[in-house]
């Protein structure tokens, strides 16, 4: 099976849609000899903070010297994120070999009249691979829901965390936050541990302490509070926490209520005898980072890599900027799809932007770089068009000396044609030859 193949496989398993119910991963993981019986776990669940939290605790996990798995989704900008071992994506030939195993799996299944999900397949194809790795820890973030998300066919996690829960999905998990947090409770296993915010809605957190005690399970509360905030701007927050200083490497005050989570399962796990010293939460947090989700590339000259590409992520981008960039001239390079609200998304970053240099993202549905260049400049804003992506960055770069910071969004197909040039040519490595030059 060739690369192609493998991720082509799992999207060809789109069209069974979205399944809640676990009798299907439970099947398909007994004939791959049950490999989420293998290692132990983290089990996280929640509307939003998710991912940010699962990659902070692994970071951490895997700063403490723990093989760590990591099992999130969905994936920004390759399908190998979604499966990550001590901060490395699953290599192409260990993602080939688990997806043949599973795909044998499920062809054998479907003989039963058994449709298995996308989702369901790679998660056990997950399970499959953290298992023959000797994983100690896998972080495990849950896809929808969780009761009855293919995740939560573990038995017995470590740890629980609920993050922060509001109305989504409704047609699935119900039209309540009651209705929902019920549904993320489903995570909750007798006699586990279970960590969640002080910030939580009232009526969430209600459930959960129901939930906790049906289960007999010891629930931890984290309080933002607990951290001390010394400073903060786009590149995270500098902390003290039980006098541990502490570098949060995301920005925003929800990023806070996060790490608090963190902490806390941090502190369940020392419990269970693992060795996670001080300087290792702190050079976990700091390392902790989340590709093209305001991520910073380099800190000087400041440079900003991000997929918002819709009006919530791309307002969200907006207020970071607004918050911790204030009045400085920003040079922007931008494309989008044609599909997409380019009026909010112009609305929104524009008038934070000195000067956009517009591209065309490698899609078929992108927009022309010389249209959505002409665009910007309707709304009065300096613009030129680039023949590529990555010609737009070498341009910006060219350029970037008459500016405070460099930012390139608008599309997760942008951030992936430019993600890996930008991180090589800011490198230490590189820096230091271009230096020397």
């Amino acid at each position: 099976m060739k690369p192609e193949e493998a991720v082509g496989y799992y999207h060809s398993l789109e069209r069974f849609g979205i399944r809640p119910g676990l009798e299907r991963i439970r099947a398909l993981c007994a004939l791959l000899g049950d490999p989420q019986k293998r290692f132990a776990c983290v089990h996280v669940a929640g509307t939003n903070g998710k991912g940010s939290t699962c990659t902070e605790l692994a970071s951490i996990l895997t700063a403490a010297g723990y093989q760590t798995g990591l099992y999130t989704s969905p994936y920004v900008i390759e399908f190998r994120e979604r499966i990550r071992l001590n901060g490395e994506m699953i290599p192409w030939e260990a993602l080939c070999r688990v997806t043949q195993t599973v795909k044998t799996a499920i062809e054998t299944l479907a003989e039963q009249d058994v449709a298995v999900t996308e989702f369901e397949a790679v998660t056990a194809a997950a399970f499959l691979y953290y298992a023959e790795c000797g994983c100690d820890i896998v972080v495990l973030e849950t896809g929808l829901g969780g009761r009855f998300d293919a995740t939560n066919v573990v038995e017995a996690p470590l740890c629980s965390v609920i993050t922060s829960v509001s109305l989504d999905h409704t047609k699935i998990l119900g039209d309540t936050v009651e209705q929902i947090a019920a549904e993320k409770c489903g995570i909750i296993k007798p006699g586990c541990p279970v960590v969640t915010g002080a910030e939580q809605l009232p009526q969430v957190l209600d459930v959960i302490r129901r939930t906790a005690k049906q289960q007999g399970s010891e629930l931890m509360i984290a309080e933002a509070a607990e951290l001390v905030q010394k400073r903060s701007d786009i590149t995270g927050a500098d902390v003290c926490w039980q006098g541990v200083e502490l570098h949060v490497s995301f920005c925003g005050a929800h990023q806070i209520c996060n790490t608090a989570l963190v902490l806390n399962a941090v502190k369940v796990l020392r419990r269970e005898g693992y060795r996670i010293d001080d300087g290792q939460i702190a050079k976990g947090l700091s390392a902790a980072t989340i590709p093209a989700r305001i991520e910073i590339i380099n800190r000087s000259p400041l440079v900003i890599l991000d997929g918002s590409h819709n009006d919530g992520s791309t307002a969200a981008l907006a207020d970071a900027l607004k918050a911790y960039l204030p009045g400085k001239r920003i040079l922007a390079v931008m494309g989008m799809m044609a599909d997409k609200d380019c009026e909010k998304a112009l609305e929104h970053l524009l008038p934070l932007f000195s000067k956009v240099i517009a591209v065309r993202p490698s899609n078929p549905r992108s927009m022309g770089a010389e249209h959505f260049r002409d665009l910007v400049l309707q709304k009065g804003v300096a613009a030129q068009a680039a023949a590529s992506p990555e010609e737009g960055v070498r341009e910006a770069i060219r350029q970037l000396d008459g500016y405070d910071a460099l930012v390139a969004c608008g599309s997760l197909y942008l951030a992936a044609d430019i993600r890996a040039y930008l991180l090589q040519y800011f490198s230490k490595d590189n820096r230091r030859e271009q230096t020397c030059q």
